[in-house]
């Protein structure tokens, strides 16, 4: 099973987002965006590829953090995924996103712009960056595998 992760795309509309990101997401199971779209036609632009989950984030506009929320937990392949946007400074933010969650197996969160991926306190975390240069592509099966692929 495969997540297609975006994150901070700062966009107006699904078509200044690189093309071969969205044709990566195509490909998916399940889009994950972790905030700062910045205008409700982005999000509108991906749930036409496939299935959303998301957050707001600090950027959106008023209608998007009325619609979506601050953090979402959902399963996906028999994995809790936990999604937030966050804010504040980029030093340490991978453990204190850590500590907002608890009981996940995946912690996807953006804000940063910072593409990363890895084990913190035995959660799987992903950042895929900023999304009109980089995504991330999540494979969960025995184990899980990210992927961050950067333009």
């Amino acid at each position: 099973m495969k997540l297609g992760i975006i994150s901070d795309t700062h966009a107006r509309t699904i078509d200044e987002i690189p093309v071969a990101i969205i044709k990566a997401l195509a490909d998916v199971d399940i889009i994950i965006h972790a905030g700062d779209f910045t205008h409700e036609a982005v999000l509108d632009g991906l749930r036409a590829i496939g299935q959303v989950k998301a957050v707001r984030g600090n950027m959106d506009s008023i209608e998007l953090k009325r619609s979506l929320p601050e953090r979402d937990i959902f399963e996906f392949s028999g994995k809790k995924i936990g999604i937030i946007h966050d804010s504040g400074a980029p030093w340490g933010i991978s453990e204190r996103i850590r500590k907002q969650f608890s009981g996940v197996d995946i912690i996807v969160f953006g804000h940063s712009h910072k593409p990363y991926s890895g084990y913190v306190q035995v959660v799987f975390i992903v950042n895929p960056g900023h999304g009109k240069s980089s995504f991330a592509l999540v494979t969960i099966d025995d184990t899980i595998k990210a992927e961050i692929l950067s333009f």
